[in-house]
């Protein structure tokens, strides 16, 4: 009897362990006991049975400066991943999101398993930044699974095999997200304006971004006394966003993970960090501003490769600015304040942002099958590909 079918899965931040949890999920549906999963993740692809040699939350790294800092660390988490692979000789990698981890695994690997098929789950925004990665891509792995359709004609230029299978970001179930009763709970009246603050899951975003939420939300709270203020506390960076948020001085509702889309729908505006987190307040119909902060050395850096008109996914799908963003020198509280009292003040507007996001979803791909089911499809069959080979 042959051995079952074994596949290691590598995540190194919260967006690729969902991402692996996922497909874990999915692989196991489809495969049942004819499967070993091993790999590195974190909590959610814990539970789904991949025990990770190691913390990742170390590895959720943004910015050139901030991953030069962590050069040593990253050099050291490659090497224990090659050799994660070399003990379990997996029949395939899949190296989720993550680049400059990812990529790095991915090379170190190719030598040492020139047979086993690598296969990247969510490849560098090239459309945004650094074109050349998709290039650098294809040379290193043997296949893509892309979430966007627009995402795919950069790296098939290359010669990279890529499968779109859509976001999971686009196919979350809210049905059971109660706003009233989310409001309910913390005594936050049905018709009270409420703010909902996304300040990230990465350190370096917490580090940077908060402080600049608490200013803009001391500012208005002055300018309006019925403001209430939830925060979303991501996962893997919870305690440092708790000790932050305990010292605004403003009172705000924190907000975990299981309760983020209540709080979405709840929402009357939403502030938040960009990152994948505006395709979900999107599809919980809260109008929002967008902000971003890099470490200033490294945005210097990296401004002259940015070639996108837009940070924010849906706003690039639509070719329009429908959410405001607020990048770097702009994501002041001076700027910021305005932005939200606007959309606070005027229903028609946030009824129209929230139709537009809608519909630039839509463009995005919202409709379809399970981007799970459809990456362990994907995954099956380039082993299957490589085995027949």
């Amino acid at each position: 009897m042959s051995r079952p079918l074994k596949i290691m899965l590598v995540a190194a931040e919260a967006s690729g362990d969902a991402l692996g949890a996922g497909l874990a999920k999915a692989l196991k549906t489809r495969l049942g006991g004819d499967l070993t999963l091993v790999g590195i993740g974190g909590p959610r692809m814990a539970a789904e049975g991949i025990v990770s040699p190691f913390d990742i939350a170390d590895l959720s790294i943004h910015g050139w400066l901030e991953g030069l800092k962590a050069y040593g660390l990253v050099k050291q988490r490659v090497k224990d991943t090659t050799e994660l692979a070399s003990r379990e000789r997996p029949d395939a990698v899949v190296l989720i999101d993550s680049w400059g981890f990812t990529i790095r695994v991915a090379e170190a690997l190719r030598p040492l398993m020139p047979d086993v098929p690598l296969i990247k789950y969510v490849g560098p925004q090239v459309w945004a930044s650094r074109p050349g990665r998709a290039k650098t891509l294809a040379a290193a792995v043997d296949h893509l699974l892309a979430l966007y359709a627009f995402d795919a004609p950069w790296f098939e230029r290359e010669g990279l095999p890529t499968t779109v299978v859509g976001s999971q970001a686009l196919h979350v179930d809210m049905s059971g997200a109660d706003p009233a009763a989310f409001r309910a709970a913390r005594g936050i009246a049905a018709d009270a304006p409420l703010l909902l603050v996304l300040p990230g899951s990465r350190p370096s975003e917490i580090r940077l971004m908060t402080p600049v939420y608490a200013e803009t939300v001391a500012r208005l709270k002055a300018s309006m006394p019925d403001l209430q203020v939830a925060v979303v506390v991501a996962g893997t960076v919870a305690a440092s966003v708790r000790a932050q948020v305990a010292d605004w001085p403003v009172r705000a509702h924190l907000v975990e993970e299981d309760d983020k889309y209540a709080a979405m729908k709840a929402a009357t505006v939403a502030l938040a960090t960009s990152g994948t987190v505006s395709t979900e307040l999107a599809l919980a119909g809260a109008p929002m501003i967008i902000a971003y902060r890099f470490q200033p050395l490294s945005y210097a850096i990296m401004r002259p490769f940015f070639t996108g008109k837009y940070a924010t996914l849906f706003n690039h799908a639509a070719d329009e600015e429908i959410a405001p963003e607020y990048i770097q020198k702009d994501a002041t509280p001076e700027k910021l304040v305005p932005a939200v009292t606007r959309l606070m003040a005027n229903p028609a507007a946030r009824a129209d942002q929230s139709r537009r996001q809608t519909a630039a979803l839509d463009l995005m791909g919202r409709e379809g099958r399970d981007p799970s089911e459809i990456a362990a499809e994907a995954v099956l069959g380039v082993i299957a590909d490589r085995s027949a080979a």
